[in-house]
């Protein structure tokens, strides 16, 4: 029988640091050639949009993906998984939580794998819905990190913000740019971060536009980088707007951009030096909500969570 797992259910077994490692996992298999991803669909409702994104796991022998709906009162998400054996229907989850931690980890894998060795500073530009996660993910990954800087415009949100993440409030978008680690989570139109800003050694997580008419990063943050890599190629071509007006101004060429799997996997080095400024683009991946979503199951089965439909 499936198993449905509500959001306070996920909150209870999903910890930042279970939500990297299996986030980290998923990539290894995408690496290994076991996992299928259907790039995410969006369609027009009147005051808002439907989304869907899918993916089939066969390290897992599972299947499935998550449908949202987003308007102006809000936006509601479910993950469905499937037996990719029997096609039968094992769970059905709450996943706004679930969303928050998966895009963390994502952010926190690449601060794994990308990050100058030791590094202790974190900005983050945007104290919004996905935020706090990027914070929590990138300590779990990335133990060194004891320092944190947050910076929105609000100054409200940003004050509540600090007082759940332990960070200091900056004056400005440049007193979060200037880090070891500088995490973007915004819904912007326009740059939210300069090239000029950064710092030798830096990792740029680009981690919150991901529609194409979208940007966070001027020009100058991709001319710096030594190494750009994203979450899924076919995927950046539609909706990584960091990504594709570079490469329309001749900033940036596609066969320049990599994807983080092959980090993760060892067939590339990534970071060469210290001094290197990396970037890693975030989308957001269905095989992601499909992964942290088998990790909520298990735990939910082995604690006897979850209500059996």
């Amino acid at each position: 029988m499936p198993l449905y797992l509500s959001e306070s259910d996920v909150a209870s077994l999903v910890t930042p640091a279970t939500a990297v490692d299996a986030i980290e996992s998923c990539f290894a298999r995408m690496a290994a050639g076991e996992v299928e991803i259907a790039p995410r669909r969006r369609l027009r409702l009147p005051e808002g949009s439907l989304a869907d994104m899918t993916a089939s796991d066969h390290g897992l022998g599972l299947a499935g993906g998550k449908l949202y709906a987003a308007t102006p009162n809000g936006t509601t998400f479910v993950v469905c998984l499937f037996d990719a054996e029997s096609s039968a229907l094992v769970a059905v989850i709450e996943a706004d939580r679930l969303g928050q931690l998966r895009t963390g980890a994502a952010s926190g894998v690449a601060a794994r794998f990308l990050a100058k060795p030791g590094a202790r500073t974190l900005g983050v530009i945007g104290c919004g819905h996905q935020a706090e996660t990027q914070v929590e993910c990138v300590r779990a990954a990335v133990p060194s990190v004891e320092h944190v800087v947050a910076y929105c415009r609000t100054p409200e949100k940003l004050a509540a913000f600090c007082k759940r993440t332990g960070a200091e409030a900056g004056e400005s978008h440049r007193d979060a740019a200037t880090h070891d680690v500088v995490v973007t989570i915004t819904s912007s139109r326009d740059p939210v971060l300069r090239g000029e800003w950064l710092t030798a050694g830096a990792l740029v997580a680009a981690a919150g536009a991901n529609v194409v008419t979208r940007r966070e990063l001027d020009n100058a943050v991709l001319e710096r980088a030594r190494f750009v890599c994203c979450d899924l190629l076919e995927q950046a071509k539609l909706e990584s707007g960091d990504l594709v007006e570079p490469v329309q101004a001749g900033v940036l060429d596609w066969l320049e951009v990599h994807e983080l799997q092959e980090v993760v996997a060892g067939e590339l080095p990534g970071r060469q030096s210290d001094d290197d400024i990396v970037v890693f683009k975030s989308n957001g991946l269905a095989a992601w909500d499909v992964a942290l979503g088998a990790e909520a199951l298990r735990l939910a089965r082995e604690q006897g969570i979850g209500i059996e439909l």
